[in-house]
């Protein structure tokens, strides 16, 4: 008679619940694992008999096989070590199999039989839910495991208390909600010294998701612009915690268990490569673009990313998500970010001094921003520069506005989106807006549609580039709380498109 167990393998976010099939039968003794297994989970055997012996229990001297079913999705993962041991527990009797049926078990196991933590424990337990089953865990993920609240999430340090709770001589504790990450990033818009402009920008970008590029030369304030960011954004709604959150317990960057209410922010360096900013590798894993999902990509010096990255960046930012295609994998991962980018004029960065430039100048700022292709250019809804600022000015204490003081314009205008967008699906932010709803929410008077085709011709926008003006005047009209697109929200939202790097 065939004993089952439950485990999870992951399709990109999305869990699958796979049947553990384990058989005894006569012949050679031998511990076989079907059912597509990669490297780690046929290593399974050796770790669940060495367990075993820990327990002092030994395997029969009859043929064991494994069967993980369905036979044609790949299973990948040391996770399936702790379904494994209990199918195979159950096809010896040890214990009770239909104690072990209505459970879903994710874990690794040690030599010892200890229980180590394994990555996924959150989508593991959504399946368990939608299956209705209890989820057995490491103790260490079952924190993580606890927030789907449907499921009774039980955390073992190790396989004999798992075996204890089966068998009813020791139950288990159901596992707790970890603590929410409280986290805030450090530094206020305030500190800024000057700015003005681009802190306005940031505003923009915040309170509709609009994609933004800086440039300026070195040391103008850039970066220390763009990691304040997050910090104008309103904490991520519960169901963006949520799918943030799954998406980090797939990379195994969940903090301690607790699902943050905090926008993701990821800054790749400019070395990194397709697989590590779109996803693949290893596994067709979640990529940079993915954990910044709800959240801020951030790409410093842009142009010395590789050609191949960038250019893999314009589908996502249009769709809100990546297919990552490999030989063996087709998986798809949610990737809604804001991306904001910086770069200097060229490659010595003094191109507007002078005194200080290359010999190149200015051929050489053409030539260094034109490896970023028009296209993607013609995605950053907010173009700006970023002056140098004097040294005089430094010297000045901080001033202006802090950025909890922006956050709550920020907060204001999100909320009239999400009363604005409320019952449409996949659409939260100005930003996503298109076809016959940004039409009508944005469209201009007579005044403003004279203002936006002049701004056109001089400019030469594309339909894109129209469009994406029409998304930050409505946002900046929001920040405003006014209910129509005014001329001087559409004169706002053009003053922030570069013509020198228009990309048309």
């Amino acid at each position: 008679m065939v004993a089952l167990a439950y485990g999870v393998a992951f399709e990109g976010v999305e869990p699958r619940l796979v049947e553990v099939q384990c058989a005894l039968s006569a012949g050679l003794p031998g511990f076989g694992i079907v059912g597509l297994p990669d490297k780690a989970v046929s290593e399974a055997r050796e770790r669940v008999r060495a367990a075993f012996g820990a327990l002092a229990i030994a395997l029969p001297n009859r043929r064991v096989t494994v069967n993980l079913s369905p036979a044609d999705l790949p299973k990948e993962g040391s996770h399936f070590d702790l379904p494994i041991a209990l199918a195979v527990l159950a096809a010896l009797d040890i214990v009770p199999r239909e104690e072990v049926a209505r459970c879903v078990a994710l874990g690794e196991l040690a030599l010892d039989g200890r229980l180590v933590e394994v990555n996924g424990a959150l989508p593991a337990a959504l399946a368990a839910s939608e299956d209705d089953r209890a989820l057995i865990c490491p103790k260490s993920c079952g924190n993580e495991a606890a927030w789907i609240e449907s499921v009774p999430v039980l955390g073992a340090a190790s396989l004999r208390e798992v075996v204890d709770h089966l068998t009813d001589r020791a139950p288990l504790a159901r596992a707790t909600p970890g603590a929410f990450d409280g986290a805030v990033r450090p530094g206020c818009l305030s500190e800024v010294k000057g700015q003005e402009r681009p802190k306005r920008a940031l505003e923009i970008a915040a309170a509709g998701r609009h994609h933004m590029l800086m440039i300026g030369p070195p040391g103008s304030g850039k970066s220390m612009l763009a990691s304040r960011l997050p910090g104008l954004m309103p904490p991520l709604t519960p169901r963006e915690a949520l799918e943030t959150s799954m998406i980090h317990s797939l990379a195994g960057t969940l903090p301690e268990g607790g699902i943050s209410r905090q926008p993701p922010f990821q800054e790749p360096h400019h070395t990194a490569s397709p697989a590590a900013v779109v996803g693949g590798g290893r596994g067709a894993g979640p990529g940079q673009i993915s954990l910044a999902h709800n959240g801020v990509l951030f790409l410093d010096e842009l142009p010395e990313f590789s050609r191949q990255v960038l250019d893999t960046l314009r589908q996502p930012i249009e769709t809100g998500e990546v297919v990552v295609a490999r030989a063996n994998a087709h998986v798809r991962y949610p990737c809604r970010f804001l991306l904001v980018a910086a770069a200097n004029p060229c490659r010595c960065g003094h191109l507007a001094d002078a005194a200080r430039a290359c010999a190149r100048a200015p051929g050489c700022g053409s030539d260094y921003l034109g490896r970023v292709s028009g296209p993607l250019m013609d995605r950053f809804d907010l173009r700006l520069e970023v002056p140098a600022v004097a040294v005089t000015d430094l010297e000045l204490p901080a001033q202006g506005e802090t950025s909890a003081e922006i956050a709550a314009r920020v907060a204001a205008a999100r909320e009239i989106q999400a009363r604005r967008f409320e019952g449409l699906e996949g659409v939260r932010v100005n930003a996503e807006a298109s076809g016959a709803l940004l039409d009508e929410i944005a469209a201009p008077d007579a005044a403003g549609r004279e203002l936006i085709h002049k701004a056109a011709d001089r400019l030469g926008l594309t339909a894109r580039g129209y469009h994406r003006i029409l998304r930050s005047a409505r946002t900046v009209a929001d920040l405003e709380g006014s209910a129509r697109v005014h001329p001087h929200h559409l004169a706002e939202a053009i003053s922030y498109r570069l013509p020198f790097v228009a990309g048309g």
